[in-house]
């Protein structure tokens, strides 16, 4: 790679964005409500790169990102992302919340007392907030205590949380509908 680049590509949820630079992925960028303005994001947050064709190693990257927003299994474990800038404490987030397999999710909380600081809920939150990588690192995996799954990063374009669970698959306890909770349902009872 020389430089930075950036380009569009379509999912199945709209045209997402990917920047990438020589060290890896900058930032993806999930489709806002209309395709200029999901360049205008990507311009804004890196104003030096140019659209480019993608590398083949941000090929990779993209065709991982499309297939998840199609609801198939990927791994985006092996595409690299260029840390350069970003908090210590952040990056020590991202990298917990890459573990976290699809279909799965953890709190904040849980997040906090897995790097060793359970009274750093805020601190991961704000992290998570914070994400360039959106589905490369899967902050959509990482909800508020009690299963809250609304909000997605500020670089999510339109798409939530929900949506994004939903295409993974995955059930978390704000899923339920009114019948789990009114109408759980009892173990059989033995026959006679």
């Amino acid at each position: 790679m020389s430089g930075r680049g950036y380009t569009i590509f379509d999912t199945g949820v709209g045209r997402c964005g990917i920047a990438w630079g020589d060290f890896g992925v900058l930032g993806v960028q999930l489709p806002e409500a209309r395709e200029i303005e999901t360049r205008r994001r990507l311009f804004r947050l890196y104003p030096d790169a140019r659209e480019l064709r993608p590398p083949r190693s941000i090929e990779i990257a993209i065709e991982g990102i499309a297939a998840m927003l199609r609801g198939q299994p990927c791994d985006l474990s092996g595409v690299t992302l260029d840390m350069t800038g970003i908090h210590a404490f952040d990056q020590r987030v991202y990298e917990l919340t890459r573990a976290i397999p699809r279909g799965e999710t953890r709190t904040y909380g849980e997040i906090a007392k897995r790097l060793g600081a359970s009274g750093a809920v805020r601190p991961v939150a704000q992290a998570i907030s914070r994400n360039p990588f959106i589905i490369v690192v899967p902050c959509h995996r990482v909800l508020e205590a009690g299963g809250y799954a609304d909000r997605i990063s500020p670089n999510g374009g339109s798409i939530s949380k929900r949506r994004l669970l939903s295409i993974e698959g995955a059930r978390s306890a704000s899923n339920n509908t009114l019948f789990d909770v009114l109408l759980p349902v009892a173990p059989p009872r033995p026959q006679r």
